[in-house]
This record gives C-alpha cells, sequence and structure tokens, in this order.
C-alpha cells in the first residue's frame, strides 16, 4: 500500500510559494519567488533527490502539475531526480486542467477522499506531493498524509501560499527525522501520531 508524503520547502512563516525562482509563481502579486537557491546546499539536493528517485509516484494540485512540467520534462534524464520525475506516475487533482502533456500523466477527479485512498491502494511506495497548497490542505482535512518532509529556511516571507491555512485541521504528529544543514535550513520529518489520534 502507498503512503502520501508531503515534502515541501517552508518558510519561518509557512509560506511554500515560488520557492525556486522569481517567476515560478506570482499569484496574488508575491513577489519573493527564488527565496531556496541563497541558503541551497548538497544536503537539500540529495534530500530532494531521495524524495523523487524513491517515489512510487507524484500526486499534484493542477499549478505545481504546470511549474513541474514546464521545468522538467524537457530537461535532461542523465541527472536521477529528472529521469524519476519523467518516469514515475503524475496524478494530478484538478477540475480544471484537461492537457496533461507531461509523460506518465493521468487526471484524479471526483471525490478527493475516495481518488487518493484508491490510489494508495494501487501504488506501492510513497505518492510525493511537492507544492500544490490546495491539494496539501484537502489531504490532511481528510487525513491522508502520512509523512511531512519539510525542509524550512531561515526566511521570513510575510505574504504567500501557505502550506496550511487559518481554517486547518487538527493533527497530532510525531518527529521521525532531523537535521541542520551549513547554510540553517532545518530539515524535519513527521509522521502521523496515530496512537493519540
Amino acid at each position: 500500500m502507498g503512503r502520501v508524503v508531503i515534502a515541501n520547502f517552508i518558510s519561518i512563516d509557512g509560506v511554500i510559494q515560488s520557492p525556486l525562482s522569481p517567476d515560478e509563481d506570482r499569484d496574488g502579486g508575491f513577489e519573493h519567488g527564488g527565496w531556496v537557491p541563497p541558503s541551497s546546499d548538497d544536503t537539500i539536493n540529495a534530500f530532494m533527490q531521495d524524495a523523487t528517485v524513491g517515489a512510487g509516484g507524484m500526486l499534484l494540485g493542477r499549478r505545481s502539475y504546470e511549474i513541474l512540467a514546464n521545468a522538467w520534462s524537457d530537461a535532461d534524464d542523465a541527472e536521477p531526480a529528472v529521469a524519476a520525475m519523467n518516469r514515475i506516475p503524475k496524478y494530478v487533482v484538478s477540475s480544471s486542467l484537461d492537457d496533461l502533456a507531461w509523460q506518465n500523466s493521468q487526471l484524479v477527479s471526483g471525490d478527493l477522499a475516495s481518488a487518493v485512498a484508491d490510489l494508495k491502494d494501487r501504488t506501492e511506495g510513497e505518492l510525493v506531493v511537492f507544492g500544490s497548497a490546495a491539494l496539501a490542505r484537502g489531504l490532511v482535512e481528510h487525513e491522508l498524509v502520512d509523512e511531512y518532509r519539510l525542509l524550512l529556511f531561515p526566511v521570513v516571507l510575510g505574504a504567500g501560499k501557505r502550506m496550511f491555512d487559518e481554517r486547518g485541521h487538527f493533527a497530532r504528529l510525531k518527529l521521525s527525522g532531523s537535521a541542520v544543514t551549513p547554510n540553517g535550513v532545518v530539515v524535519l520529518t513527521y509522521t502521523r501520531d496515530i496512537e493519540s489520534e
């Protein structure tokens, strides 16, 4: 059975929007895109490569799918993470997208809880969620997230899309791993604390 794993870059104030480049996602007038590279190092690259190479599939919202497809669908497959992203299934949760040009992509529609539960039943390994703020909130609401892998960056952005909003769903988590990179990024792994729920 598959597991849903959210792997995200996140600021101290909870923002996950446009981490890699200034023009990645300017929705809402976001002006601080590209906040990850100044703190990036080999530890972060290895973390993201492991998350991608070891995945059984990616589960993405529409906007994150479009961003990743634009950045990686034609990239050099010599890089293991790129090869993995092109190879593994990509499940896209969207009610407005109908053109899925990136290879091995398929649309997930209908009731989110039952559709993702079905995907978990059919998947060996991890279904990794990158970005996808609205999708992440929906997955949390339906208690479908098994693990969070968060790279907490030493930056406060003040505005932008957050992984959790003020209507967040209560969940208890258990810290299962942590590390601090030389650049002050805290790598945190949390699993659901089912025993306390």
